[in-house]
C-alpha cells in the first residue's frame, strides 16, 4: 500500500498545477483586456454625452437612457459637469476619461495629453450667420421649403411609408428612427421625427463625416491646393514605400497601409477615437502591408491621414473656419459642427453634427453637381467623381467617400440595393444615420435613428416604396 500513495499524488500535482496555470493566464489575460478596453468604454461615453448635452442641447437623463445605455458601455458610469462644459466616464472607478466643450467646436476627448493643453489651443473661427433661417428661401434657408402639394407625389402612400419607417419591428424595439426628411425636386415633401427631436436638433453623422471630409478636399481641389493624383502630402511618407499612395488612394479607401477597422473590442480605430490626442498622425503611422490601388478596405484611419492633410494644406490660421467659410455657411448649413480632436485635428472619419435641414443640404449640394444657387462650391465633376467606384472596391460599392449602389462591372443586379436604381449614392453613419442621392430620381433622403442590435431599417425597401410614391 505505502507503494500507492506516492503514485497517487505524483498524478495530483501536475493536474492542479495546470488548473493553476490556466486560472492565472485567464486572469492575466482578463486584467490585460480590460486594461485595453475599459479607456474605450469611458472615452466612448463621455465623448458622447458631452456631445449630445453640450452641442446638441439634449438633457442628461435622455441620453443617459438612449445614447450610451447599451453593453459594454452601460458598465460605465458617466457624469456632466455643466460648470466647466465637460463630462466624464469610468468604469468601475477606472479608466477615467474626460471630453470637454468649448463653443464653435464641439466636444473633444481628452486624450494623450492634459485638459489644459486642449483648453490653450488657439482657434480662428468663422463668425456664426447672424440671419433667421426662416425669412430666406428653401434651400439656403427654409422658408417655402415644403412642396405644395404636388401631383406627382402620393402623399397617402408616403404616410405610410414613414410608418413603417417609424415602426418598431423587433422584439427588441431598438430600431430609433429619430429623424426622416425627403427632399423630391428641390423641395421637402415629407419630414418625420420621432419625440424629443425636430428640425433644429442637432444630430451625430458618425461616418458620414467622412462625406464632409470629401468635401472639404473639393474645396482645396478647387482651389487648386491639392491634386487628387498626386503623392499624398505626408512628409513621413517621401522615403519609404507609402510615398507611392496618392490622396486618390486615400479617397478610395485603397491605400495598401496596415489597419483593423474593429468596434467589438481594442482596435486600430477604437485606440484612434478614443486613446491618442493626434488621430490622423497616429493612422499615418502605420505602414503599408501591400501596393496602393488593388485592395479595398474601409478604414476611418484613412479618413483622418486626409483630414490632417486637410489641415496642413489650410494652416491653422484659418484651419477652424476653412469648412464653414468654403462650404457650411454659402448653402446655409449654419447649425452643422465637426468636431477635432485633442491635437485640434477634425475628426474627419467620425464626429460631425449637424440639423436634419442642414444634412439635406448637403444632399442637395452633390445632387446640384456642386452647384449651389448659381455658385460653384465643389469643382466641376466632384460629385460625379465623388459617385465613381474605386478600382479596387468590389461590387462597385464605393467611390470617394461615398457608398454607392453601383453593382459589379457586368453584374449590375449584383448591389447592395437591388431594389433601387444603380445611380444611388450616399453618406452612411453608425446605427443608421444616411443622406441618400438619387439623380434619376432628383432625390434627397435623410435618415437618422439609433438602430441597434442589428435592427436597422431595411433601406432597400424603404427606398424602393419611396419611390413608388414618385410618379
Amino acid at each position: 500500500m505505502a507503494s500507492v500513495r506516492p503514485r497517487k499524488s505524483l498524478l495530483k500535482r501536475p493536474v492542479s498545477l495546470t488548473i493553476l496555470i490556466l486560472i492565472a493566464a485567464v486572469l492575466t489575460y482578463g486584467i490585460s483586456y480590460a486594461w485595453r478596453a475599459f479607456p474605450i468604454i469611458s472615452g466612448y461615453g463621455a465623448k458622447n454625452l458631452c456631445s449630445c448635452t453640450m452641442l446638441a442641447g439634449r438633457s442628461l437623463e435622455d441620453v443617459l437612457r438612449q445614447d450610451i445605455n447599451k453593453f459594454p458601455i452601460n458598465l460605465g458610469t458617466f457624469t456632466v459637469n455643466y460648470q466647466d462644459s465637460s463630462a466624464t466616464g469610468t468604469v468601475f472607478g477606472l479608466a477615467k476619461r474626460k471630453a470637454i466643450f468649448r463653443k464653435g467646436l464641439g466636444c473633444s476627448l481628452v486624450a494623450g495629453t492634459d485638459e489644459a493643453e486642449v483648453r490653450a489651443q488657439k482657434t480662428n473661427l468663422a463668425p456664426n450667420p447672424r440671419v433667421n433661417q426662416d425669412t430666406i428661401a428653401w434651400p439656403t434657408g427654409n422658408k417655402d421649403a415644403h412642396d405644395t402639394l404636388s401631383p406627382n407625389v402620393d402623399y397617402k402612400a408616403l404616410r405610410i411609408v414613414l410608418d413603417s419607417a417609424f415602426a418598431e419591428p423587433g422584439p427588441k424595439k431598438t430600431r430609433h428612427t429619430r429623424t426622416i426628411v425627403v427632399i423630391y425636386n428641390g423641395k421637402i415633401i415629407a419630414e418625420r421625427y420621432a419625440p424629443g427631436f425636430d428640425r433644429n436638433t442637432l444630430q451625430l453623422g458618425w461616418s458620414m463625416t467622412k462625406s464632409l471630409t470629401n468635401a472639404m478636399v473639393g474645396a482645396l481641389v478647387k482651389q487648386g491646393k491639392l491634386n487628387i493624383n498626386a503623392p499624398a502630402p505626408i512628409e513621413a511618407w517621401k522615403n519609404d514605400n507609402r510615398s507611392r499612395i496618392t490622396l486618390n488612394d486615400l479617397m478610395h479607401q485603397s491605400s495598401g497601409l496596415q489597419w483593423e477597422e474593429n468596434y467589438g473590442g481594442p482596435s486600430g480605430a477604437t485606440n484612434m477615437l478614443f486613446k491618442v490626442r493626434d488621430m490622423g498622425l497616429y493612422a499615418a503611422g502605420y505602414p503599408a502591408q501591400g501596393p496602393p490601388n488593388t485592395t479595398f478596405y474601409y478604414s476611418s484611419g484613412t479618413s483622418n491621414i486626409i483630414a490632417r492633410i486637410v489641415r496642413e494644406t489650410v494652416g491653422d490660421k484659418n484651419y477652424y473656419r476653412f469648412a464653414y467659410d468654403s462650404i457650411f455657411h454659402p448653402i446655409g448649413m449654419y447649425n452643422t459642427t465637426v468636431e477635432p480632436d485633442a491635437g485640434g485635428t477634425f475628426v474627419g472619419s467620425s464626429y460631425s453634427y449637424a440639423t436634419a435641414y442642414d444634412w439635406a443640404r448637403f444632399g442637395l449640394l452633390y445632387l446640384n453637381n456642386g452647384v449651389w444657387n448659381g455658385r460653384r462650391i465643389l469643382p466641376e465633376g466632384w460629385a460625379q467623381y465623388s459617385a465613381t467606384p474605386a478600382p479596387a472596391a468590389p461590387r462597385g460599392q464605393y467611390g470617394a467617400q461615398f457608398w454607392l449602389n453601383a453593382g459589379q462591372p457586368g453584374n449590375p443586379a449584383n448591389r447592395e440595393y437591388p431594389n433601387v436604381p444603380p445611380d444611388l449614392y450616399w453618406a452612411d453613419g453608425f446605427e443608421g444615420q444616411n443622406v441618400f442621392i438619387l439623380p434619376s430620381k432628383n432625390l434627397v433622403v435623410v435618415k437618422l435613428s439609433l438602430s441597434q442590435n442589428r435592427e436597422y431599417l431595411n433601406d432597400d425597401i424603404f427606398l424602393h416604396d419611396l419611390i413608388k410614391c414618385l410618379h
